[in-house]
């Protein structure tokens, strides 16, 4: 896996700005932000998304719901809830799910 594209969702729109930056600060790491809930099933399906980055303001049905529709697709798709505590903890909640990429 030579980059790492985030799909981060959420509903505050300088937090979603702030992930991007903290998440584009590692290399190999991008990041697309998206505040529509609907909109983000068509990006999951038809982009080359590895993760799937909860933040905040989202609702907990469709919380449920994205994990559902993500480990349902033909191509793994990982879930993280993140509702902050900075750059380290999103590494290793990255690392969690995707160990070989622990430096």
């Amino acid at each position: 896996m030579n980059t790492l594209h985030f799909l981060v969702i959420g509903k505050n729109q300088e937090i979603l700005d702030t992930l991007k930056r903290v998440i584009e600060n590692n290399e190999g790491w991008k990041a697309t932000i998206q505040m529509d809930e609907n909109t983000c099933y068509d990006t999951i399906r038809n982009t080359n998304i590895d993760i799937v980055l909860l933040s905040s303001g989202l609702e907990e049905q469709f919380e449920k719901d994205i994990n559902t529709f993500c480990e349902n697709l033909d191509k793994k798709v990982k879930v993280i809830e993140h509702y902050g505590g900075g750059s380290g903890l999103l590494k290793n909640e990255v690392y969690t799910v995707f160990p070989n990429l622990q430096p």
